[in-house]
């Protein structure tokens, strides 16, 4: 670890946002200073996620959110995902495919993110949607310079942009990747937002009306009939009922103990309860005693996280849809039996079977094996904060630009999340009309009343529980700072099947980043492990994004990963 944080941990008494890019940061923040609460700042730093990080984030993509109310003491979820439209089925995929899901606009699902910031503003919020989104509107009207981590993405997948005239519009510049530091404008994106916060204004009535007249713009007004018109004339499958029919659940989350603290995740439409699972687990295990860092506290750490996505592939599903034994999974006994399954002195060498659940279970996908080097995924930011009051926001907006096409005019991609369904009968997460696809965005809460408040969360895509996890340990084990809890070196394991398509494999790798002593790894890969050393702060193990506030002493502290371009900014 290096001795120096490489960005200074922000400090504060008030209030704190954290998000994934400075510009989004500073939207949220000015929520908090013009009054708002903690909802009002995390949705506007969201929406602003889409225009500065809209390589990775897209306004009409997907947005879970964890919610506390600190005056009730309670902890809500929204979901901001959505499902398969009425006329996708596995057949389509499976016979006219060969079993893909292939990029483009076969991989839409109905759009979430709009519907879950307007709820949570309506339910738990105090602004209005026009008040909220100004910063993007801002951002994506005026421009702003593209950041490193963006140029790389759109780089990266220059072919993709290319296939589409309107993405290459956006995102490219001559048919070449924007650079770092050149001027992007979404006019388009800009107008699309203006009108709903326009509708929002013409409504009568109180603030929720006009809420309800911003989300009918979108869902049943005139950007539906854009969106339903583009899917109408290139084979897509979302139609006027899929979209005016889609609402958001709020519900309960679902949590364990752990070390004190209560730790929340969303249900298991997304991969969220794997980070509950894992510190069940863990838990057992004695991880102080190992050492931070130490070969035998990485190797248990990678061992544990194969089980649990092993029993992600298998049990893991929408379960609105499929019978998903949560509380099973997330018991004490049960987590105690796969612990006997970790082998102190050998690593499995890929994905080990899943735990025995009678009656529960689908068939798991063979992955094709892919040995080449290994790279972040490429989607999902993240974005939080918290109130004077004690509210918390986290939440983790997503969806790429580059595997689905802009809407002509309207600026945005919708969601492309069909691409984390399976085109596998029996599967768990297997496609089908009204089921929503296996989420990798999972936003996170740590409480422990009257002691601390922690949202954290992070972009990567399978990876990322697997840094949340590390982040965690880092704070409440080892009784490190946020900053450095965060910047400390991370390692992540891709023995699963990849969340995404085509579904991957690479059995038994195990990325470590340098700054994890040389001869931990040599003894890694003598246990089995297939070592693929990374530099320093790779964003192949995710990048972390977290608030602590300790209630004993009311310092607030921001904690934002040099991996990716997170920043923090309290008062």
């Amino acid at each position: 670890m290096a001795d120096l944080p490489q960005q200074p941990m922000v400090t504060a008494r008030r209030h704190m946002c954290v998000a994934g890019h400075y510009l989004a940061t500073e939207a949220g923040f000015a929520m908090l200073e013009a009054g708002g609460n903690a909802v009002d700042a995390g949705v506007a730093a969201g929406i602003a996620l889409g225009v500065v990080h809209s390589d990775q984030v897209q306004f009409s993509g997907v947005a879970p959110m964890l919610i506390y109310l600190a005056e009730q003491g309670e902890v809500v979820s929204i979901a901001g995902l959505g499902y398969w439209p009425k006329a996708a089925s596995l057949e389509l995929f499976r016979d006219r495919h060969g079993g893909a899901i292939p990029v483009g606009v076969l991989r839409t699902v109905v759009p979430a993110a709009p519907d879950a910031w307007i709820t949570a503003l309506a339910r738990f919020g105090t602004m209005s949607f026009a008040e909220v989104a100004a910063p993007a509107i801002r951002y994506a009207r005026e421009g702003f310079t593209v950041h490193p981590v963006m140029a790389k993405f759109i780089a990266r997948y220059r072919d993709r942009y290319r296939m589409w005239p309107g993405n290459a519009a956006i995102w490219l510049k001559d048919g070449e990747p924007l650079e770092t530091g050149e001027l992007l404008v979404q006019a388009d994106l800009a107008a699309t937002l203006q009108y709903m916060a326009d509708e929002e204004g013409a409504a009568s009535g109180d603030r929720r009306d006009g809420l309800r007249a911003a989300r009918d713009a979108f869902y049943a007004g005139d950007i539906a009939k854009r969106i339903v018109a583009y899917h109408e004339e290139n084979g897509g499958l979302l139609s006027a009922a899929d979209l005016a029919g889609y609402r958001t659940p709020v519900e309960a989350p679902v949590s364990i103990g752990f070390e004190g603290v209560r730790v929340y995740s969303c249900r298991p439409w997304c991969q969220g309860p794997t980070l509950l699972q894992m510190l069940r687990i863990l838990e057992g295990c004695g991880l102080a005693g190992l050492g931070h860092n130490s070969a035998d506290y990485v190797h248990t750490l990678a061992e544990a996280i194969k089980l649990v996505f092993s029993d992600r592939e298998t049990f893991y599903g929408d379960p609105d849809v499929i019978e998903v034994p949560i509380d099973r999974l997330l018991s004490a006994d049960y987590a105690a039996a796969r612990r006997r399954d970790i082998d102190p002195d050998r690593a499995w060498p890929g994905m080990p079977p899943p735990g025995d659940i009678a009656g529960y279970g689908g068939v798991s996908f063979i992955p094709p094996v892919d040995r080449s080097a290994s790279v972040a995924a490429a989607d999902t930011s993240y974005a939080c904060a918290v109130d004077r009051a004690g509210n918390v926001c986290s939440a983790t907006p997503s969806d790429v630009s580059f595997e689905g096409p802009a809407i002509p005019g309207l600026g945005f991609c919708p969601s492309s999340r069909g691409s984390q369904s399976f085109a596998l009968a029996g599967h768990a997460s297997a496609v089908a009309a009204g089921k929503r696809p296996r989420l990798t965005p999972n936003p996170a809460l740590a409480l422990a009343p009257g002691r601390l408040t922690m949202p954290f969360g992070a972009p990567g895509g399978d990876a990322q529980p697997q840094g949340m996890l590390q982040v965690l340990l880092n704070h409440l084990v080892f009784g490190m700072d946020i900053q450095p809890a965060i910047e400390a070196p991370r390692f992540a394991t891709l023995s699963h099947p990849n969340s995404f398509e085509p579904h991957e494999a690479k059995p038994g790798r195990l990325v470590v980043e340098e700054g994890i002593a040389p001869e931990v790894g040599a003894e890694l890969a003598a246990r089995g492990h297939d070592v693929e050393w990374h530099g320093a702060r790779s964003d192949a193990v995710a990048g972390v994004c977290a608030i602590s506030a300790n209630l004993e002493t009311g310092l607030i502290c921001g904690g934002a990963d040099p991996r990716r371009s997170g920043r923090a900014m309290g008062w």
